[in-house]
């Protein structure tokens, strides 16, 4: 590498650094106890406890479940259903209109067993603000957007030392840590050493992130562009009278008819978001730790219970479904997560040992900067 690379490729991991440094620190103090969303949740009593039961209990049909939660909430609609993987329960979301502003919505579980009420969905929680502060920092889209941002530099970085940890190792053993030498040599070594065994995880982490970070858009672009091509040629059909929509029951049956193995995530009742003004959209996923991430939306006639027509997701929503159990390690269970964790801590001790490196080396202050070529041992790109 010539001596003008090498002072480029320095400045662009010093600076990216630097800018993102901060944030990103942010980022994976918040992002520690959201790797364990669930454990946790399920330690404070995130889930109301259920009673125990007959596990062969025959569940209601879910036009009996809807007919409930209705009567709970006089005057208001079906928006989502969706239902817990590990538990009989069934999440009911209901607003004043079928247009309803998610502040608007009530979202309350019923055992699918006895039909009983098991506790109203809470938004607010410490978990739930430790999210939103790890999505968005309370700003919404912008602050999502300024968060990519700050993702891209992060892997900027990553990509610039690993071309730099090539000289500088050029005379060291893999792993050396010069113990003996002065604090700021040895933590350079420590960061060095962290960074290239860290590496692999941050790029995936941070190019997650960068993913994750897009979600409003990604959302945005295939509910105007996808969905409405999926709906296109049903337009003009009259949507279906108050109280006369077909059997919700009977639209999941012939969703799931048509994608054998699959298990359904969600339904969007008409007139949201997320289905068309005569459609119940059934959104369905795999039934192995890689298919479940991915959504397979069925359109079913919600004045004739037909099945209308279902299509897979396009790549970039794929990609949006796959990046959030990547970034948080979902895919492996308990010990996955342990080793996210792991890598996590080794990311938080990266980062501040890089501020501290550059602190340090603004406080010495040396009168000439030494080239890589002309040291006894290598340099380190700071």
């Amino acid at each position: 590498m010539t001596r003008r690379a090498f002072g480029g490729w320095c400045f662009v991991h010093k600076w990216s650094s630097i800018v993102c440094t901060a944030f990103l620190l942010m980022l994976c103090t918040t992002g520690l106890p959201l790797i364990f969303h669930d454990e946790i949740d399920e330690a404070i009593g995130g889930h109301s406890a259920l009673p125990l039961g007959d596990a062969q209990m025959p569940h209601k049909s879910l036009d009996e479940m809807m007919r409930i939660a209705l009567a709970d909430r006089p005057g208001h609609s079906g928006l989502f259903v969706s239902f817990d993987e590990d538990r009989p329960v069934v999440n009911i979301t209901t607003g004043p209109t079928p247009d309803a502003a998610a502040a608007d919505m009530t979202i309350r579980s019923y055992d699918l067993r006895s039909g009983e009420m098991v506790g109203a969905i809470a938004q607010d929680g410490v978990m739930d603000w430790i999210l939103q502060l790890h999505t968005d920092m309370f700003l919404g889209l912008p602050g999502m957007l300024f968060l990519s941002a700050m993702g891209f530099l992060f892997f900027l970085a990553l990509v610039s030392g690993v071309v730099l940890y090539a000289p500088f190792m050029q005379k060291l053993e893999f792993g050396t840590v010069r113990a003996s030498r002065p604090r700021r040599v040895k933590w350079l070594d420590y960061h060095n050493l962290l960074g290239i065994v860290a590496l692999a995880w941050a790029s995936v982490v941070g190019l997650t992130g960068i993913v994750h970070a897009l979600a409003t858009p990604i959302v945005d672009h295939w509910r105007e562009v996808g969905l409405a091509d999926l709906i296109a040629p049903y337009a003009g059909q009259p949507a279906p009278a108050p109280g006369q929509l077909a059997s919700l029951h009977g639209a999941v049956a012939q969703a799931m008819a048509a994608a054998p193995g699959s298990r359904v995530q969600f339904v969007a009742f008409p007139g949201g978001g997320f289905s068309s003004q005569h459609h119940y959209a059934v959104f369905m996923q795999g039934d192995t730790p890689l298919t479940k991430e991915l959504l397979t939306p069925a359109l079913v006639d919600a004045r004739t219970g037909a099945l209308s027509a279902v299509r897979p997701m396009p790549w970039y929503v794929a990609a949006l479904q796959l990046s959030r159990p990547l970034h948080f390690g979902d895919y492996g269970g308990l010990p996955l997560k342990i080793l996210w964790a792991i890598l996590d801590l080794f990311t938080i001790v990266i980062l501040g040992s890089g501020l501290y490196l550059w602190l340090a080396k603004k406080r010495k202050a040396p009168r000439e900067t030494p080239t890589p070529f002309a040291l006894g041992e290598p340099v380190a790109a700071e």
